[in-house]
């Protein structure tokens, strides 16, 4: 495929002013097209009037943070249309490859766009209450998905369980890592004094599970004295988690707010032990993916996307039943207790991670990219 003239807008409907896997995952693909000659900018929505993220990050409408889905969603609008064809008639973009589908921005964009346009679905709705209180909004979304959208990429199977009625060209492509940001990374001193750190990482929200993960280890903290609780992340629940260890006297917990990429990996680095409480709404999890690449022992709560991404897998071994804290806290015991068990499942899942590198996803995209503009092609002639 000669990608030497192919030119990619990579398109968010997700503020970048927060972490986040969405953002994570777009900034990986734009540096591994680049890495292989592809022109790339990233168009995301603005949330303040301060940002700015250099020259090929291109600020298109405007966010208003909202809740959905028990997350921290973003509610996006172009107040002004001319500026999106404004926008697209400069940069004449070969592919418009959107990720997720912010309303009513995505249709603005779509519905000015000359591109061949491809959709990355990352979110898994399956216990929305929005969408089940307003059926409407998603028989809207797959219409315009049909209307304008020439091919659709899930990040897992379970996403496209959405797209069944999808007629034309779609594939399961998962999310990509950088691994190699992930190698000779130092250790946190403070942290390295012969306690098994049990690390949390991501958003403190009811999905999330964190509560469950605290009530797990209250109890293991009354059979084990060598034991840290390492949290990454900020959320609306902080409060009420920081209330719950303070009022239950749980030791040795840590609440690090979020973390620089920086520091990120160096928390991970600095854990023996991973742990995901998320109950629903997980889709693939890159967070597994950065334990994995880190060389940590996954145990985790079975919801739908966890239990799919380790199903057949050697992983499956150490998830719990969501929402059961006592099973939770039996797999987290398991490792606990047997050092050679943390090794050999650290090293199955350095091993598992190697096919999500960038270079094997990028292949894959790029591969469907060229499906989609041979079979345009084709139908023009």
């Amino acid at each position: 495929m000669d990608i030497s003239h192919l030119k990619v807008g990579l398109v968010s409907f997700h503020s970048f002013q927060k972490p986040g896997g969405v953002k994570n995952h777009i900034l990986g693909l734009a540096q591994e097209l680049r890495k292989r000659g592809v022109q790339v900018k990233i168009i995301v929505p603005r949330r303040s009037r301060s940002e700015n993220y250099g020259k090929d990050v291109l600020l298109l409408g405007t966010s208003f943070p909202m809740a959905f889905n028990e997350s921290q969603g973003d509610f996006v609008v172009n107040f002004n249309p001319f500026a999106i064809r404004r926008v697209l008639n400069r940069e004449k973009f070969d592919i418009l490859h959107l990720h997720n589908f912010g309303f009513p921005s995505a249709f603005e964009i779509l519905a000015s766009s000359k591109a061949t346009n491809i959709l990355t679905f990352h979110s898994n709705l399956e216990k929305s209450k929005f969408l089940q209180n307003f059926p409407s909004f998603l028989s809207i979304f797959k219409k315009i998905v049909n209307w304008r959208v020439h091919g659709v990429i899930g990040v897992s199977p379970l996403i496209m369980e959405l797209f069944k009625t999808y007629s034309k060209p779609k594939r399961v492509i998962p999310n990509g890592i950088d691994l190699a940001a992930f190698q000779g990374i130092a250790q946190m001193a403070q942290f390295k004094d012969g306690k098994i750190n049990i690390l949390f990482v991501g958003r403190l929200e009811k999905r999330k599970g964190l509560m469950y993960l605290l009530r797990a280890y209250e109890s293991l903290q009354k059979k084990h004295s060598n034991l840290r609780l390492l949290i990454a992340g900020e959320g609306e629940l902080k409060e009420e988690c920081l209330a719950f260890a303070n009022t239950h006297r749980l030791r040795e917990v840590h609440f690090l707010g979020a973390p620089s990429d920086a520091d990120l990996k160096r928390i991970y680095k600095s854990a023996d032990i991973f742990c995901s409480p998320a109950l629903h709404g997980e889709s693939f999890g890159v967070v597994l993916l950065e334990a994995m690449a880190s060389r940590l022992p996954i145990v985790a709560f079975g919801n739908k996307g966890y239990s799919q991404f380790f199903k057949g897998k050697r992983g499956a071994e150490l998830l719990a039943p969501p929402r059961d804290v006592a099973q939770l806290a039996l797999k987290l015991e398991s490792l606990i207790q047997n050092e050679p068990l943390r090794k050999e499942m650290a090293d199955w899942g350095f091993q598992e991670v190697q096919q999500y590198s960038w270079e094997s996803v990028g292949s894959q995209i790029l591969a469907f990219y060229q499906e989609i503009l041979e079979q345009r092609k084709g139908l023009t002639k």
